[in-house]
């Protein structure tokens, strides 16, 4: 009888871990990027890939979105000099590279409003995915400041982490180099 109680108990209680252990295992959360990233570029490589931003209609956007294409997170916002001086370069390079290429311009909604988002929208032609940070993702991965920029390749895993910028003639020959050794067509 005690025996038969053993395994009773037993089975009560390892059936649900093994249940638990099998999800656990099915999830993203021991995501494998195939380029030897340091400890804090994996760390931003889970947060992004987890991360879900908000469009101006309030949709939910990620990066999973963007399968098949070099997806280019550019953390932001309409006060910042240099964020603004390389938006022209990118939105040229989206448009060189349409089915290879996308701009996620993830305004960080510190010091704007959606309001000043959508201003910006409707008075600049880039053709950008703009999203707000309403997970507050960039406290979580900008140690220094903006612009930050995030690039996951087209298969959802990150190519590398840059803050500011170089220049726009500087920029868009990085970022090029990233596009054309990423891009599957």
């Amino acid at each position: 009888m005690k025996m038969l109680q053993f395994i009773m108990k037993n089975i009560f209680i390892g059936i649900p871990l093994i249940l638990v252990l099998a999800l656990a295992s099915c999830t993203n959360s021991n995501r494998s990027n195939p380029r030897d990233l340091s400890e804090e570029n994996e760390r931003i490589d889970q947060i992004i890939w987890d991360a879900a931003f908000q469009d101006l209609d309030g949709n939910q956007v990620t990066a999973a979105d963007f399968e098949g294409k070099v997806v280019l997170f550019d953390f932001w916002e309409t006060w910042c000099g240099p964020c603004l001086q390389v938006f022209p370069t990118m939105d040229s390079l989206q448009n060189e590279y349409p089915d290879d290429f996308v701009v996620v311009a993830v305004n960080l909604n510190n010091s704007d409003t959606i309001e000043d988002v959508r201003s910006f929208k409707d008075k600049n032609e880039y053709d950008f995915v703009y999203t707000l940070d309403t997970e507050k993702i960039g406290d979580k991965i900008i140690k220094l400041g903006i612009p930050f920029k995030v690039y996951f390749d087209p298969d959802g895993y990150l190519i590398k982490t840059e803050l500011g910028s170089a220049g726009p003639e500087s920029d868009y020959r990085k970022t090029k180099e990233i596009i054309e050794q990423n891009k599957t067509s």
